[in-house]
């Protein structure tokens, strides 16, 4: 599991570019899948049978999406322009590496030099329109060579195993639920699934509008990450959730209220199994859910999430006990719907 995390998490994937990502999916998925496409927008729509026949009835999601930046235009000086791409705090931005378009090149985000600021700029975060890329380029036609805009920018990939059982990396979320399906995929299921890698999750649940509408589920689980803000100087009602505590169970977040009986489901499923669990002590952040619960005449939605500290970030961080645990009660809750069905 950890590996392949590893895995997944260096692949550059920002939304609408998703191609790197969903091309390793289909590779590791295709031995154990009975069907596999991909559809209009790119999601990538795969179905095992299960021992017991129950065709849509059950739907398992994560997004192959992460988030990033854009590049807007070129500069005389070959500095480049850019924007976000999906929800980004801008001071982190500054002295990261990042790598531009296909090819991977190489670049810094820079900023005004110090000295030459005033003390408001030093209160606050740039704006993005005071911030630049650098690629090393002298000049506008030789960066034009390497960069054209609308080319996507990506976080560096760099992995880092430290302290007490934590993991830092990029797109954390959520590679942790895409990596969670595809082991779930590996198995013998107890009824029929599908699971969708879908895409442009980050920029609004763009991708969940056609497969919710096409799969027609009864039940849909979404595996995702999820802000942590335990952080110091946070108030104990700001903290959202913890890494290491557990798989966050959804109850209720920013887009969506979730099925009360598939939440009681998983927290007893849980207790009776041993697995630490936690709910979001604030309601924050949103998912695929949002969009599957409103299509066609409504679909029962529940969630499992994975603490992300710093999340939509180059250094986000989780624990490593809590990938397994995830795991667990996810197939926990395949076997559950399964009895029922």
């Amino acid at each position: 599991m950890l590996n392949l995390l590893k895995q997944l998490c260096a692949l550059s994937g920002v939304s609408s570019w998703e191609d790197e990502v969903r091309d390793f999916i289909r590779a590791k998925a295709e031995p154990y899948a009975d069907s596999i496409r991909m559809d209009t927008i790119g999601n990538l729509i795969v179905f095992k049978k299960g021992k017991k026949p129950t065709g849509n009835k059950l739907l398992l999601s994560a997004h192959m999406d992460e988030v990033g930046l854009m590049v807007k235009r070129v500069e005389e000086d070959g500095t480049l322009r850019f924007d976000t791409v999906g929800g980004i705090d801008r001071r982190i931005l500054i002295g990261k590496t990042v790598y531009v378009g296909q090819s991977h090149l190489p670049g810094i985000i820079g900023s005004k030099p110090i000295h030459l600021t005033s003390r408001d700029e030093r209160r606050q975060a740039p704006k993005l329109d005071k911030l630049y890329l650098d690629i090393g380029a002298r000049d506008q036609a030789e960066a034009e060579r390497y960069v054209r805009p609308g080319d996507i920018i990506t976080f560096g990939p760099e992995w880092q195993e430290f302290g007490n059982g934590l993991l830092k990396a990029k797109a954390i979320d959520d590679r942790v639920g895409c990596a969670v399906m595809l082991k779930l995929l590996e198995e013998e299921l107890p009824l029929d699934c599908n699971f969708v890698f879908s895409c442009q999750e980050e920029v609004g649940t763009r991708g969940a509008f056609g497969y919710s509408f096409a799969l027609r589920p009864e039940i849909a689980m979404i595996l995702e990450g999820t802000t942590a803000a335990d952080l110091p100087g946070v108030r104990e009602d700001q903290k959202v959730c913890v890494p290491g505590d557990g798989p966050v169970i959804s109850l209720v977040d920013g887009g969506t209220m979730y099925d009360r009986e598939l939440f009681e489901t998983l927290r007893d499923l849980a207790d009776a199994h041993g697995i630490p669990w936690q709910v979001k002590r604030m309601v924050a952040g949103g998912t695929d859910a949002r969009t599957i619960q409103r299509s066609r005449a409504g679909v029962r939605v529940t969630g499992l999430s994975d603490a992300v500290r710093y999340i939509h970030s180059p250094s986000s961080v989780a624990a490593i006990s809590d990938l397994d645990s995830i795991l667990k009660l996810a197939r926990l809750f395949l076997q559950r719907v399964a009895e029922e069905a």
